[in-house]
């Protein structure tokens, strides 16, 4: 697999990435959304083929139908646009097919291929490293910025680690990962709050550990980011997962 991507499959013997590591957020529990994590899908269904998932702004809550196999790419931030060919603030919160991004004919033959394979997670997952053969590689300022802003630094202090002024760091910021680098790390510390407060961490220790000003200050966060308290997040999250065709279908990166 691609450095730091995670290859999930749902609707079958289903594994859901729990992160990307950089935090939480992303395990699919009966009604449990897909947190903001900087993150871009390339995107597998029975039913919608190949598609692409762009970064998320707000929780997306799915709602793909029961019984509908998906198997995912999630490429770790910042690396997709190099290998999809789209900056990520084309797709911010958009579900797009990829025949939109690539031509016609390229993904007729790429579904044929994902029709054909018996395993459909390692079918994607090899047609992701396929399409990473040849292309550029990521930006390397995207990845400097994920590091700074993962572990809690602030734009000013992240703009002068990596050398650059702060607008060119907005703009390369906004094609890496959709939005600019204020809004990457709130999304970044909020996974890490999340992750702290999975591990049994207090609310208040929580926040203050992951840079928030206090427990209020999370709470709003999360609100924002998710649509809902902290505590119901939480209990969607601890939700037993459906069997395969029965019950509602947890929520996965798929069309709106």
């Amino acid at each position: 697999m691609l450095p730091g991507a995670v290859l999930w499959t749902r609707g079958t013997a289903a594994t859901v990435p729990e992160g990307t590591g950089n935090g939480t957020g992303t395990r699919t529990g009966t009604g449990y959304p897909v947190l903001p994590d900087g993150c871009m899908d390339l995107l597998w269904s029975d039913t919608g083929g190949l598609c692409v998932a762009g970064p998320d702004t707000v929780a997306h809550q799915g709602g793909e139908g029961d019984g509908v196999r998906w198997a995912g790419v999630r490429f770790f931030p910042g690396t997709a646009p190099a290998i999809l060919g789209v900056p990520a603030n084309e797709i911010r919160d958009r579900r797009v097919p990829l025949a939109d991004l690539w031509p016609a004919a390229r993904v007729r033959r790429l579904t044929g291929r994902m029709e054909a394979a018996h395993d459909m997670g390692a079918a994607l997952e090899a047609l992701a490293m396929d399409s990473a053969d040849g292309a550029p590689p990521p930006d390397p300022l995207a990845l400097a910025v994920v590091a700074a802003l993962g572990t809690g630094h602030s734009v000013a202090a992240t703009a002068r680690e990596t050398g650059v002024g702060l607008r060119l760091l907005h703009r390369r910021s906004v094609a890496a990962f959709g939005y600019g680098p204020k809004t990457l790390g709130r999304i970044l510390r909020l996974q890490r709050a999340l992750a702290l407060v999975i591990k049994g961490t207090p609310y208040a220790s929580a926040a203050h550990e992951a840079g928030y000003a206090d427990q209020a200050h999370l709470a709003r966060d999360v609100r924002d980011l998710t649509g809902m308290p902290l505590g119901e997040l939480l209990r969607r999250r601890a939700e037993p997962e459906p069997e395969p065709g029965q019950g509602p279908t947890a929520p996965v990166r798929g069309t709106r």
